[in-house]
């Protein structure tokens, strides 16, 4: 059996770790008025899958807009990466250079940091997700 490298092992496990991190959604948090007390939590979890699948249903998808903004964060961090390499290049006298590696490394950290970052769903699902709850009784605080 091959030896395994400690660092191999150490970024399996950061990857897997990410991937988990980034495949949970927050959920709707219900504050427990009359109408939630009746119904039962069951009912309640039940009530808040039919509002999530309404509104993916009329277009409001978690997901929605999540290009744009993986798209505008990797611009961003392109940006800041080329300057902060073109004063890093400036010191030790090649700007030109230090602004490219600046930039590409900006770039893939804003690329990969975007679409790990766990910002849950949409503005739009979650503004129809919660109306739908108020418009079957509940009184939704937010979302965990």
């Amino acid at each position: 059996m091959a030896c395994r490298s400690p660092l191999r092992i150490a970024v399996l496990g950061v990857c897997i770790l990410l991937v988990c991190v980034g495949c949970t959604t927050p959920k709707p948090v219900l504050y427990p008025n009359d109408h939630y007390k009746k119904v039962g939590e069951a009912q309640a979890k039940q009530d808040i899958e039919d509002c999530e699948a309404m509104a993916e249903k009329a277009g409001a998808t978690p997901a929605s807009g999540k290009s744009t903004q993986v798209a505008k964060d990797t611009a961003i961090s392109t940006g800041i990466g080329a300057a902060a390499g073109a004063v890093g290049g400036a010191i030790v006298g090649s700007p030109g250079a230090g602004a490219a590696v600046g930039a590409a490394s900006g770039a893939v950290w804003g690329f990969f940091g975007s679409m790990f970052r766990s910002s849950g769903p949409s503005e739009a699902n979650r503004g129809y997700v919660l109306r739908c709850l108020k418009d079957k009784g509940y009184d939704p605080t937010g979302y965990n």
